[in-house]
């Protein structure tokens, strides 16, 4: 074939890496319309389901609504929030979702933080194929290696036992700030590369749990870009691009500071928030969890449930590809649609990742990097689960697969094969990886999980606060309280996060013989006002026959709403005061 007519058919295949506002268009809605299929049927049941599980979910579905009352009514206290009173900077018991507190502003109560928080599940796989979309895009790759590359990250079978992690899959910012960044700094213009330092500053507003290694994965790529200019003779930088670098780079850690200091205030105080090494060390696992996929996954779900079977704490050990994925990153490895030095560091990061997501053993006689991570960064130790950094090591596939979908796809244009043989091609690798990694779209098996959220119950947003929810020893429990207490934001003792306080636990603990002397004087120290006892949830718990005991001679006032029954407690002059990390003595915390 003449080399004219092959550069001609490489341009129609592989169109230039500038996208037109009709492609952006048409990636927006592709990745939309994508969630709605792959998630099908929650778009029918917003409010009403949530994904994966009525656990953290619950829990998650509080924190951006609990973001949109608190850019309301107290922009400066954001992080006292109302459960675990009265603790001071409570929302930092856990990774916050502060990037999506803006959309909590709208809607209030219950239902529209269920509503809410599908609605955000949805956005949050939109984003993660339209920023690894975008990312193959600057890199060079065509739309139809980009749609595969889109799938690949967004899609991968670790995704689908992360369905109750909103902070797990909101990952879409990382390849869409990496995106911004190469945008700019190939076209030499310095508002992407400044917005592509606010879009990684989100990413990290929205956890730690994949925002630290985020953070440490740039700055790490800032020293080895210092170190290879100087390697280079210092040549002349575009004064431009450096200073929107250094702007971008000062307000990412200016205000990354801002949203860690609390964290630092809860892990000073509460010494529980970091993680042991034998913590650790039980979520991490052998080789063999590359070989494990969820349970629910279509095709690999039942093939390896003996390998599943046989390790602990499952849900953070499926930590399986994807063989279609591996098959054409092998491929992409050798592909000429990257270019030499961006696949070298493609397939090297991806070895070293992959090591890391194993974490570490406390024996074995091996030098485990992560371990050396652990101890040596600050932050690091307050990560429980080595096996989220596989959402790296998914996005570094994923390129590398859209490279090598690209190669077959350039094979297939210049076979004899139909014209539209290689668009067919990438659907037909875009259906496998997805189909591979989650289910057939629309699900029609009812693989996944999507269970109805219980009744909440009675309102209790105009009693006394602050106010203390019984029974309240396991985390379904305070899940559930937690979650009603967007009616209004009461301040609430209960709570369920990451971690959870201590004083909270200890105070909860003593509440087995309540009501008598002991617990109402405890109660009263602590400065609880409101006991609100839940009849239907008691049966096998401390509190079973709480209802029916005599109050007589202790300062309660009780009272019956359905479902409910109130102590109202009395005040003691042997208040005790504040507590350690509590806030100021005499208030009810910030409105």
């Amino acid at each position: 074939m003449p080399p004219g007519i092959a550069n001609c058919e490489d341009a129609r295949l592989m169109p230039g890496r500038e996208m037109t506002r009709r492609e952006l268009a048409f990636a927006v809605v592709g990745a939309c319309l994508l969630a709605i299929v792959m998630t099908w049927p929650l778009v029918l049941h917003l409010g009403a389901d949530v994904p994966r599980d009525i656990g953290d979910p619950l829990a998650e579905a509080w924190q951006p609504a609990w973001g949109g009352h608190a850019l309301l009514h107290q922009p400066l206290h954001f992080f006292d929030a109302n459960r675990f009173w009265p603790i001071k900077d409570s929302l930092a018991f856990g990774d916050a979702l502060i990037g999506y507190a803006p959309a909590g502003i709208i809607g209030n109560g219950p239902h529209a933080a269920l509503v809410r928080y599908d609605l955000l599940f949805l956005f949050a796989y939109a984003l993660a194929f339209f920023g690894a979309y975008l990312l193959a895009r600057e890199l060079g790759l065509s739309p139809a290696a980009a749609v595969i590359a889109g799938v690949a990250f967004a899609y991968a079978p670790y995704r689908l036992e992360q369905d109750g992690h909103m902070q797990v899959i909101s990952s879409g910012g990382i390849p869409l700030a990496i995106a911004f960044a190469v945008r700019g700094i190939r076209l030499k213009h310095p508002w992407w590369l400044f917005v592509a330092w606010v879009v990684a500053w989100w990413q990290v507003s929205l956890g730690f749990v994949l925002g630290l290694p985020f953070a440490y994965g740039l700055a790490g790529s800032v020293v080895v870009a210092g170190v290879v200019w100087l390697v280079r003779r210092r040549p002349q930088l575009d004064r431009r691009l450096l200073i929107a670098g250094a702007a971008g780079a000062v307000f990412f850690v200016a205000a990354t500071y801002l949203i860690a200091h609390p964290y630092l205030h809860i892990a000073n105080e509460f010494p529980e928030s970091k993680r042991s090494t034998h913590e650790v060390s039980g979520f991490s696992g052998p080789l063999k969890v590359f070989l494990t996929a969820p349970e629910e996954n279509f095709i690999w779900g039942q093939a390896t449930a003996g390998i599943r079977n046989s390790l602990m704490d499952i849900p953070e050990k499926t930590l399986f590809p994807g063989l279609a994925i591996v098959a054409l990153a092998l491929v992409g490895l050798g592909s000429s649609r990257l270019s030499r030095r961006m696949r070298i560091g493609l397939g090297a990061g991806t070895v070293v990742l992959l090591v890391l997501e194993l974490g570490f053993q406390l024996e074995g006689g091996l030098l485990w990097p992560y371990r050396v991570l652990y101890d040596v960064l600050p932050g690091w130790n307050a990560i429980r689960t080595p096996g989220r950094i596989a959402t790296f090591s998914t996005l570094t596939l994923a390129l590398l697969a859209a490279a090598g979908g690209e190669t077959l796809m350039r094979a297939a244009w210049r076979s004899r094969l139909p014209t539209w043989s290689p668009v067919a091609l990438a659907g037909l690798l875009a259906l496998v990886i997805v189909t591979e990694g989650r289910s057939l779209p629309f699900d029609p098996f009812d693989d996944q999980k999507q269970p109805p959220v219980p009744s909440l119950g009675t309102s209790t947003a105009d009693l006394p606060q602050p106010q203390l929810h019984l029974p309240a020893l396991k985390a379904k429990e305070n899940r559930a309280y937690q979650l009603a207490s967007t009616d209004g934001f009461p301040e609430i003792v209960n709570g369920r996060a990451s971690t959870n306080p201590h004083t909270i636990l200890t105070l909860i603990s003593d509440m087995d013989s309540f009501p008598d002397a002991a617990t109402v004087r405890e109660l009263q120290d602590y400065g609880v006002r409101t006991v609100i006892l839940h009849v239907g949830l008691t049966e096998g718990t401390p509190q079973a026959g709480a209802a029916r005991k005599s109050i007589a001679g202790l300062p309660l006032r009780s009272y019956r709403l359905p479902g409910l029954v109130v102590y109202e407690v009395g005040s003691s002059n042997a208040s005790s005061g504040p507590r350690a990390g509590s806030r100021a003595a005499g208030t009810s915390g910030p409105d």
